[in-house]
């Protein structure tokens, strides 16, 4: 594949900027493999890997909390 062209770059950097929030999760030394292996045993990237597994976490929550008050029924 060729080079990007600067105008491509800024381009892609305005789409991320407008629909992408970022986020900068630090870990502790070592983990960040123990996260890239488990990504690629999945066959997804990383990102989606951690995406993934904070989504399901949130559903969690939401339905423990929601068990919790009897809402939601």
């Amino acid at each position: 594949m060729g080079k990007t062209s600067k105008a491509a770059t800024r381009a892609k950097n305005k789409y991320n900027a407008t629909n992408y929030d970022r986020l900068y999760p630090y870990v502790k030394k070592g983990r960040k493999a123990v996260y890239e292996e488990a990504a690629k045993a999945a066959g997804v990237s990383l990102n989606d890997y951690i995406t993934t597994a904070i989504e399901e976490k949130v559903a969690r929550d939401r339905l423990k909390e929601e068990n919790k008050t009897g809402h939601g029924r």
